[in-house]
C-alpha cells in the first residue's frame, strides 16, 4: 500500500512515520512537507537512510506538486498544517492559507486521482473554550466554536473534509486530538519549551495565571490512534484522542521543576496571550469502544522520557531557541 503523510516531517508527523513503518514495514510511505519551521528532515534521516521513507519537499496548495505526489496514493494520512497560536495571532492569513486552501486543494487532488481513503488530522481547539468548573468534555457531536485564528482555520479544514465526503464520496475519517507532547517537537510548544528553558538555566514563562487546562496525550498514543482510524475507523466518522489527563498548566510545569530538582523560583508569570481558551476536554469513548484504543503511557511517563530525550538531543532542537520565546499552548 502506497501511504501518503503530509506533514510527516513535523512533530506529531515524524513520530507517525516511525510507528507506521515498524508496524507496517509492507507499506510504501511518502512523506509530502514544506519544511517550514515546525518541519525537520532530520526528525525522518534514519528511515530515509534505511529507505523505510521516501521525502518529498512540497507545498499542499501546490496543486501540481500535490497532484504528483498522491498518484497512485492508496491512503492519505492529513497532518500539515499551521499550529502555534501565538504565530496565529500575530499573523493569521499563512494559516488560512495553508488550513484552509491547502486541504481543499489536498481533497481535491485526492478525489481526482481516486485515493481509496483520507483520513484528516484536526485539534481539540476547534470546540472552543469550557469552564474550568464542572466535568463536562467534547463529543463528536459537540458544536463547532473556534475562538482563534488557529482554531477557526481548523474548524474550516474540517467541514471541507466533510463537504468532500458528502458531496464527492470521498472515503474520508477524521480525528479531533487533545495537546501532544514527547520528543521531536519544537520548543515553542510548553512543555518542550520549559524543559529547553531549564536546561539553558533560564526560567520558564507561564500565561496569565496559569490555571488554563489542557487535556494531555503522550504523542506515540495519538499515534496509534491515527494508526487504528485509518485501517479500521467507519468512513465519515469522527473519532476523538484523548488519554483523558486534564491538567492546569501551572501543574504541568511543577511537575517539570520537580523532575528538575528545582522549585518555584525558576519559573515567571508573562502577560496572557489573546483569547486564552480556559479548558479543553475530550470524550475518546468512541474510539475506545469501537476500535479497543486505550493509552500506553501516564502522563509522568511520558514526561520522563520527554525530558531524557531533550537532555540527550541538544543537537536537534537548540538551532530552534531563537523562535522559542513564547510561552506555548
Amino acid at each position: 500500500m502506497k501511504v501518503v503523510i503530509t506533514g510527516g516531517a513535523g512533530f506529531i508527523g515524524s513520530r507517525l512515520v516511525h510507528e507506521w513503518s515498524a508496524a507496517h514495514p509492507e507499506d510504501t510511505i511518502v512523506v509530502l512537507d514544506s519544511l517550514t519551521y515546525a518541519g525537520h528532515r532530520e526528525s525522518l534521516a534514519d528511515l530515509e537512510a534505511q529507505h523505510r521513507c521516501q521525502f518529498v519537499r512540497g507545498d499542499i496548495c501546490d496543486p501540481a506538486r500535490t497532484s504528483d505526489v498522491l498518484r497512485g496514493a492508496d491512503l492519505v494520512v492529513h497532518l500539515a498544517a499551521e499550529t502555534h497560536n501565538d504565530r496565529a495571532v500575530e499573523g493569521p492569513l499563512p494559516f488560512v492559507r495553508t488550513n484552509v486552501e491547502g486541504t481543499a486543494n489536498l481533497l481535491e487532488a485526492c478525489r481526482k486521482q481516486e485515493v481509496k481513503r483520507f483520513h484528516h488530522v484536526s485539534t481539540d481547539e476547534v470546540f472552543g473554550s469550557l469552564p474550568l468548573e464542572g466535568t463536562d468534555r467534547f463529543s463528536d457531536s459537540s458544536p463547532y466554536a473556534p475562538r482563534g485564528p488557529y482554531s477557526a482555520s481548523k474548524a474550516g479544514a474540517d467541514h471541507l473534509v466533510r463537504a468532500w465526503h458528502a458531496t464527492y464520496g470521498l472515503p474520508v475519517t477524521l480525528s479531533n486530538c487533545s495537546n501532544n507532547f514527547g520528543p521531536n517537537q519544537h520548543p515553542e510548544k510548553l512543555i518542550p519549551l520549559a524543559i529547553t528553558r531549564l536546561l539553558e538555566g533560564a526560567k520558564i514563562p507561564v500565561y496569565g495565571d496559569g490555571k488554563n487546562v489542557r487535556d494531555w496525550i503522550y504523542v506515540d498514543d495519538h499515534c496509534r490512534a491515527l494508526d487504528l482510524i485509518a485501517h479500521r475507523g467507519r468512513i465519515g466518522a469522527t473519532y476523538l484522542v484523548s488519554a483523558g489527563t486534564e491538567l492546569p498548566n501551572i501543574e504541568v510545569v511543577h511537575r517539570i521543576l520537580r523532575q528538575f530538582g528545582k522549585g518555584e523560583e525558576a519559573m515567571e508569570f508573562v502577560k496572557d496571550r489573546p483569547g486564552h481558551d480556559r479548558r479543553y476536554a475530550l470524550d475518546a469513548s468512541r474510539l475506545r469502544s469501537e476500535l479497543g484504543w486505550k493509552p500506553m503511557f501516564d502522563f509522568d511517563q511520558g514526561l520522563a522520557q520527554t525530558i531524557d530525550w531533550y537532555r540527550t538531543n541538544e543537537r536537534w532542537w537548540r538551532p530552534l531557541l531563537p523562535s522559542s520565546s513564547l510561552a506555548g499552548r
